[in-house]
């Protein structure tokens, strides 16, 4: 399965520009051109993000299936990691 570096992005990455995007966009102060092509880079920064988690979660999938099934992992216990 070959995958294109240029393509991957950096979802901590995308989504601090996401979050300083939506910062800018609730102050209010942008013109209406600017403020639409903050939305429209946020549309695609979001976009990105959906794709990065559908894939690590297709991923998180294969790695389970791979392991045997479901029922063999042991469910985290919070009261034991302290």
């Amino acid at each position: 399965m070959a995958t294109d570096k240029n393509k991957t992005i950096d979802l901590e990455k995308s989504l601090a520009d996401l979050e300083a995007l939506v910062e800018e966009l609730e102050g209010g102060d942008l013109p209406l051109d600017k403020a639409m092509k903050k939305f429209e880079e946020g549309i695609r920064l979001t976009r990105g993000c959906q794709v990065a988690l559908k894939d690590a979660e297709q991923r998180v999938e294969i790695l389970i299936k791979s392991a045997g099934s479901v029922e063999q992992l042991e469910a985290f216990d919070s009261d034991e990691a302290d």
